[in-house]
C-alpha cells in the first residue's frame, strides 16, 4: 500500500515537471529566434539567410517539444 502512495505521489510531480520543461523550452525557442533575428539585422544579414541557419536548430527544438507533449499526454491519459 505504501508503494502505491509513493507512485501516485510522484506522478503529479512528473507531469508538473514536464509542463515546466515544455514551457522553458518554448521560451528558449522564442528567445533564440528573436535574438538571432535581432543580431542578424544589426549585422546587416538578410532574414532569409539567418532563418536558413536557424531552421535546423528550430526543427530539433520542435521535435523535442512534440516528444515532451506526447509524454505529457500519455501521463494525462494514465491518470
Amino acid at each position: 500500500m505504501t508503494e502505491q502512495t509513493e507512485l501516485t505521489g510522484t506522478e503529479p510531480v512528473v507531469s508538473e515537471e514536464l509542463a515546466e520543461v515544455i514551457q522553458e523550452l518554448e521560451q528558449y525557442r522564442e528567445r533564440l529566434l528573436n535574438e538571432t533575428l535581432t543580431t542578424a539585422q544589426r549585422a546587416k544579414m538578410s532574414k532569409t539567410k539567418a532563418m536558413a541557419q536557424l531552421e535546423p536548430i528550430l526543427a530539433q527544438i520542435d521535435a523535442k517539444l512534440e516528444e515532451l507533449r506526447s509524454q505529457q499526454a500519455m501521463l494525462s491519459v494514465q491518470n
